[in-house]
């Protein structure tokens, strides 16, 4: 990746284009999972607008075939997260057509909904939001490795204290909550983050999370208007709340920034908002460290047996 933007300033109100502005991506590959909507849609035509060439995994590859058209160096393949014979199929095809993954932009989610099982009867927030990605970047391992130089970035939300992972019940068997069981499935891209850019790093693949800030998108459809009235986002006739909300442009910027520029090289693992490396740790190692092995376990995927 080159760029004659290094050291530049950006901040909440940039937008993709100003943090890709001088940077060339020919000759780069990038994954980006939930890439044919919202931020993921602006994501992928921000890199193809670079050079790169973008996979987008998509459960609904009609959908965003139709969401792509007339973007260039995109290809469309068929992956749900929440399903892991999905990922390892959607991996190995990927594996067959690229030897080399220089970007893998952890994207897709879903945010409370009605309570759900996927797959193994896994709590369809953290299996979606997080286990598939944990699967999915094992599993493209080989790939991700291959350049000597490679970026993951796992989109979390805003960073609170009070998150937790729910470590004697992460599946929600006992009495479902939709925000807590998301705000774990957050937190759990910021630790994964975090553990994954320490394995990473002998190999040149440095990781990172971001919160994109507040932006109106898809990811809200789980929501009635009331809920979000009363959350003091919309008005009653639907009008975002003033100064509230950045554009799907300025919201994926920050993602974009971390997957590409050579600022951020020596922050590895950090929490990225605004596009910045936000001060201080992300979260403690240790639970890092807890729930990579957790998600080992439940997936039977760990890249620490070849890392």
């Amino acid at each position: 990746m080159t760029s004659d933007t290094t050291h530049a300033t950006f901040g909440a109100h940039s937008t993709t284009r100003d943090v890709l502005a001088g940077v060339d991506l020919t000759g780069r590959t990038a994954v980006v999972t939930g890439g044919y909507s919202g931020l993921g849609l602006a994501t992928t035509r921000a890199l193809t607008r670079a050079g790169a060439r973008v996979v987008v995994p998509a459960r609904r590859p009609d959908a965003a075939r139709q969401a792509l058209a007339g973007v260039a160096r995109v290809e469309v393949e068929q992956l749900d997260l929440g399903d892991l014979a999905s990922v390892r199929a959607f991996a190995e095809r990927f594996l067959r057509h690229h030897p080399a993954l220089d970007i893998l932009i952890a994207g897709a989610g879903i945010m409370a909904c009605p309570e759900t099982r996927v797959g193994h009867g896994w709590e369809a927030q953290f299996a979606t939001n997080h286990l598939g990605h944990h699967a999915l970047t094992n599993l493209l391992w080989p790939a991700l490795t291959a350049p000597g130089a490679a970026r993951v970035v796992s989109v979390a939300s805003g960073r609170n204290p009070a998150w937790r992972i729910r470590w004697d019940d992460v599946q929600f068997e006992r009495g479902y909550d939709k925000w807590e069981a998301y705000t774990q499935s957050k937190l759990a891209n910021i630790l994964f983050a975090r553990h994954l850019d320490l394995l990473g790093r002998p190999h040149g693949v440095r990781a990172f999370s971001v919160n994109p800030g507040w932006i109106l998108t898809a990811l809200q459809r789980h929501l009635a208007a009331e809920e979000m009235v009363a959350a003091g986002w919309i008005d009653t006739d639907g009008t975002p709340r003033p100064g509230l909300f950045k554009t799907v442009e300025q919201g994926a910027a920050t993602q974009v920034w971390a997957a590409t520029s050579p600022d951020v090289e020596a922050d590895g693992g950090g929490y990225c908002v605004d596009c910045r490396v936000a001060d201080g740790s992300p979260t403690d190692s240790v639970s890092a460290a807890r729930l990579w092995a957790l998600s080992a376990d439940l997936t039977g995927l760990d890249l620490t047996d070849r890392a």
